[in-house]
């Protein structure tokens, strides 16, 4: 793991987090999400919560609930048990969706903002496509879903959550970050050889990001305690999500594209000793 890059390509990326053009970049994303969901909850929420409702009752899984609320300590909470359960189950799929909107809208803006400003002399060779992205980050998704739902009875033991769950966050955000990071500049194979060579720091980039998103996601959870301010609660989430996504964004784009050009020096130099 190299501290050295992941702290250069940090800093570097708080200094273009303030630049007005990614500042004006989170809103756009964060319009696209708030609609969807907007949409989503106006006509599947109450569904959902009824879907629930009904399903507690005929596994007798409130009883279960209660006990296992009980043995922690917090019976207070039975009652929110449903719109708790549906927010948890929620949750994954509005920060996926934040994830998806900063690939679409703001990932190809932060690549030309970041390369023509930093590394104007590095070739592009469009290795990845829109097509490529979306398919890239929904298999992700699906692989994270997949073991999310095998292991969430962990997360009621407090330290395996500690370090499972932004394990599994910080998965995915690098999964999704670094193809949408790469896709202007290198071709499959640099893209492929950066990922074997650097997954620890971009693994460890994306836990911390994923660490920065447990803001958002327990003002979501917060949610069931007033019912009333839920609009305005999900929107000040999605905003902050975006606003995390997009400075994430920013921090493995100048820590990809200063190991590319590291990565094309070294490839280079074997070519040139011959010669000279």
């Amino acid at each position: 793991m190299n501290m050295t890059s992941i702290m250069r390509a940090w800093g570097r990326a708080v200094a273009g987090q303030l630049h007005y053009r990614m500042l004006l970049l989170t809103f756009i994303p964060f319009i696209a999400a708030l609609l969807l969901w907007g949409a989503a909850m106006w006509w599947g929420m109450q569904s959902l919560m009824d879907f629930l409702q009904t399903w507690f009752g005929e596994h007798n899984a409130f009883q279960a609930a209660g006990s296992v609320l009980n043995m922690l300590g917090l019976i207070a909470f039975k009652t929110m048990v449903v719109p708790l359960v549906a927010m948890w189950v929620l949750l994954p799929l509005m920060i996926f969706t934040s994830l998806v909107c900063i690939a679409l809208f703001a990932m190809p803006a932060i690549s030309q903002h970041v390369g023509s400003r930093h590394y104007p002399a590095l070739e592009q060779k469009n290795g990845g496509s829109l097509l490529g992205s979306l398919l890239h980050s929904f298999s992700s998704f699906g692989i994270f879903a997949l073991i999310w739902l095998l292991t969430l009875p962990l997360t009621l033991i407090p330290p395996v959550s500690l370090i499972l769950q932004p394990f599994l966050w910080g998965w995915l955000t690098y999964r999704v970050m670094v193809y949408d990071a790469l896709a202007l500049h290198a071709d499959i194979d640099e893209r492929d050889a950066l990922l074997k060579q650097h997954r620890p720091s971009l693994l460890a980039i994306g836990i911390v990001a994923g660490l920065f998103g447990a803001g958002p996601g327990l003002l979501w959870l917060g949610g069931v305690l007033s019912v009333l301010f839920l609009p305005v609660i999900a929107a000040v989430a999605i905003w902050i999500y975006v606003l995390v996504f997009v400075f994430t964004g920013l921090w493995f784009q100048y820590y990809c594209l200063d190991a590319l050009q590291v990565q094309r020096q070294q490839q280079e130099q074997p070519q040139e000793q011959p010669a000279a």
